[in-house]
């Protein structure tokens, strides 16, 4: 089972300008929550006993307002970036703080009724890493990846999806990946594993959102309002 997750928390939310002049995304509120808050409440419900968090824009900010987890009943550690790594980026700078056994892996601005627990009890052999694809959103036509049964397979003609953020990864192989470096996306690695054989994915068609405009925050809200959140896998 695993008990450990890590937020990326880290970009400067230039698409939701001018909320985030002065509050780094994560914290902007919907239906009474900040949207890292929404991520912090579920994962700890899921059983996630630790989270790491990458910060760097506003970073003060975030560290005080989630302080030391406790009150969510979650053990939380950051990962300072003197600047926003990119997604491979920060998390080869968190590894120290991650351990040896597979985590849970969630952008911090994405919202969806994904349930964690399954996820959580999902065993990763013989694969590297596992992503929830979901279908493709308008700002995201072309899809991201194909899938072929449980195997995740780079994009070609035909049914594509789209990454929705959430992921379950090994540390050892990322460890073992020999283009980590301080800035590069992490969709790089994934793409070293399909090449391998190694990327696993299921496809969720729940709600999901990715909340990186005013618009789409808006559109959250209105979905919270109008419908309590019901989890779904």
């Amino acid at each position: 089972m695993i008990r450990r997750a890590m937020i990326l928390a880290a970009g400067e939310g230039r698409r939701m300008l001018p909320l985030t002049l002065t509050t780094p995304k994560p914290l902007l509120e919907v239906a009474g929550k900040s949207l890292i808050e929404w991520h912090l409440v579920k994962l700890a419900k899921a059983g996630i006993q630790e989270v790491v968090i990458n910060i760097a824009y506003l970073a003060e900010q975030i560290e005080n307002h989630l302080g030391n987890g406790e009150r969510y009943g979650l053990r939380i550690e950051y990962s300072r970036e003197p600047h926003p790594l990119e997604t491979g980026g920060a998390l080869n700078a968190a590894m120290p703080l991650l351990g040896e056994e597979p985590f849970l892996l969630v952008n911090g601005d994405v919202w969806s009724d994904v349930r964690f627990e399954p996820l959580l009890a999902h065993p990763l052999d013989p694969w590297a890493a596992m992503l929830i694809l979901v279908e493709n959103p308008p700002h995201n036509p072309a899809g991201d990846f194909a899938l072929q049964g449980e195997r995740v397979l780079a994009k070609r003609p035909g049914k594509t999806y789209t990454f929705s953020g959430i992921s379950l990864i090994d540390p050892l192989t990322f460890a073992a990946y020999p283009q980590r470096r301080e800035h590069f996306p992490l969709k790089e690695y994934f793409d070293w594993l399909i090449a391998r054989n190694l990327l696993a994915g299921e496809s969720f068609d729940g709600y999901w959102l990715d909340v990186g405009t005013p618009e789409r925050l808006r559109h959250l809200a209105h979905h919270l309002t109008a419908t309590p959140p019901v989890p779904r896998l």
